[in-house]
């Protein structure tokens, strides 16, 4: 298990403004958002945390983990040829919940919450980066609970378990409905694939901002 922190922020205001939709030549917006941008980095502590883990046992709808079993269809099919995955848990850091906005400046805290959101994703890909280098596990994807109704976010106290007292590490910790704090984090297992999954691929919800793929009937069907 290793934590990773200083996670650099390699965010830009064309960045920001193409996530709000605002018009990069609008002084305003750019002002705002070079403003906004420049409190986050001054604040900011992404962490990342990951493992290396091994598979078990597999049943015809769940995998065991490194002691962990997880119940899902989905799940177990797309490691029905892995031995090795990478658990892990990514998180934009509690400080940037701390920073302080006046809450009837609409703009500004919409603004704010889309570099938050940047943010995690900036590090969420920096560790995908990390573990490829070090690991070389060729192609890689993920899988995260509640994503899909297959793995529902239930199965979170489970996955944190595989790393023991987890808001020590990195300060993120379970709701009692399963969600993580600070909002901004995001958990899950990368796997390595010989095909191009997405979770995005088997949910039929629209409109969703944070689609990463079309729906895919066909891929659908290979699930069944």
């Amino acid at each position: 298990m290793e934590v990773i922190e200083k996670i650099p922020i390699e965010i830009s205001v064309p960045q920001v403004l193409a996530a709000l939709r605002m018009d990069e030549k609008n002084p305003s917006f750019k002002s705002l958002a070079g403003k906004l941008l420049e409190k986050a980095k001054e604040v900011a502590q992404p962490k990342a945390l990951y493992t290396v883990s091994y598979i078990e046992n597999k049943n015809e709808e769940s995998v065991q983990i490194d002691g962990v079993l997880f119940r899902s269809k989905i799940l177990r099919k797309n490691l029905e040829s892995a031995e090795r995955v990478f658990p892990y848990i990514v998180t934009a850091g509690r400080e940037l919940d701390a920073v302080e906005l006046h809450k009837d400046d609409y703009m500004s805290v919409f603004s704010f919450d889309a570099i938050k959101e940047l943010i995690l994703e900036s590090a969420y890909h920096y560790l995908e980066r990390y573990i490829i280098n070090r690991y070389s596990p060729g192609t890689m994807a993920h899988m995260n609970p509640g994503s899909l109704s297959d793995w529902p976010v239930s199965q979170q106290p489970a996955l944190f378990s595989l790393f023991g007292d987890v808001e020590t590490l990195i300060g993120v910790k379970l709701t009692p409905s399963f969600l993580m704090n600070p909002i901004k984090s995001v958990s899950g297992i990368y796997f390595p694939t010989e095909i191009d999954f997405k979770s995005c691929m088997l949910c039929t919800r629209h409109p969703c901002s944070k689609r990463r793929a079309p729906y895919d009937p066909e891929m659908v069907k290979k699930y069944r």
